[in-house]
């Protein structure tokens, strides 16, 4: 269905482009956080090295300041905890910006799915239903055509018409028309009957005239057995194009439908998995931060302590 394709077509465009455009921005949130990070380490070097001329210089002074009057938790500082006391800002960036934009974009991907099915379902059904309301007619047609050349065979013994198959001349229109089917037998009569002896294909056809006990017998028999024909194919026609658009019409519904309902639930199960997949990735990144949180503050406790 073009329809259909240019829906999912579209849907798939606008899920890669808000996926491209959340990565852009977790990359440039990355390289905020690293920027961060590198000038919290140099400001860190700088300060550790100022510290260290200070103290040399405060040597050469001989000052009477000991090293252990200064206090613990200045005295042996690292730089690796200074490090990580900046790190776990990006941490917690990284953390509490991951949910809002995996909120926005599976959101948006479940509701796009969720406007398409219906509307792509109606217009299935809607193909179904005309695809079989055509073939409906196409069997009925030839219901029709197989009920005249039956009745023509069983009440007239006819299986040529001017020479020709049955099948090369009665068309949809033949069931249709009662005139049409006496008008037909007449003609023929009247080419056929006349001879003596009458063709072998003939000879049953013509010897009915032979039957009759009263003039005009015969073409009261024709135009009677001539709407007899022909109400039996109207009735064979419509029995066969109602039991054959029933027949088509469901079973493409079901295959459309089934189809539809196969691609949305593809869909809905490839953006789940990515949300979950993206959940337990910014829970590992949340627990990680919160136990270097907590053993940034228990060597914070040792030290004062």
């Amino acid at each position: 269905d073009p329809q259909m394709k240019e829906v999912m077509d579209n849907f798939n465009r606008q899920t890669q482009q808000r996926f491209h455009e959340y990565d852009e921005r977790m990359v440039e949130k990355r390289m905020q956080c690293k920027d961060q990070c590198d000038k919290e380490i140099q400001k860190i070097i700088l300060k550790d090295k100022l510290e260290k001329q200070m103290e040399q210089h405060f040597n050469m002074l001989h000052t009477e300041i000991q090293s252990d009057a200064i206090p613990t938790c200045v005295c042996e500082k690292s730089i690796a905890d200074k490090v990580e006391k900046g790190c776990l800002k990006c941490g917690g960036v990284l953390g509490g910006g991951v949910a809002p934009e995996l909120g926005l974009i599976g959101g948006t991907a479940l509701y796009g799915i969720s406007v398409w099915k219906p509307k792509a379902i109606a217009s299935a059904i809607a193909a179904a239903k005309q695809a079989g309301k055509s073939a409906g007619i196409k069997a009925g047609n030839s219901a029709g055509i197989e009920s005249v050349i039956k009745g023509l065979y069983d009440k007239f013994f006819l299986n040529i018409l001017d020479g020709k198959p049955l099948q090369d001349i009665i068309t949809t229109e033949a069931f249709k028309n009662p005139n049409y089917i006496s008008h037909v037998v007449h003609l023929e009569s009247n080419n056929m009957c006349w001879k003596s002896p009458p063709p072998e294909s003939h000879e049953t056809f013509c010897s009915i005239q032979d039957q009759g006990t009263y003039p005009g017998w015969f073409d009261k028999f024709i135009e009677a057995n001539s709407e007899t024909i022909v109400k039996n194919a109207t009735e064979a026609a419509a029995d066969s194009t109602s039991t054959e658009t029933a027949r088509v019409t469901t079973a493409l519904t079901t295959e459309k439908t089934g189809a539809i309902e196969a691609a949305c639930n593809a869909y809905t199960t490839v953006i789940i998995a990515s949300i979950v997949a993206i959940v337990v990735i910014v829970l590992v990144m949340i627990i990680i931060y919160l136990i270097l949180r907590y053993r940034r503050k228990t060597k914070m406790k040792k030290k004062l302590q």
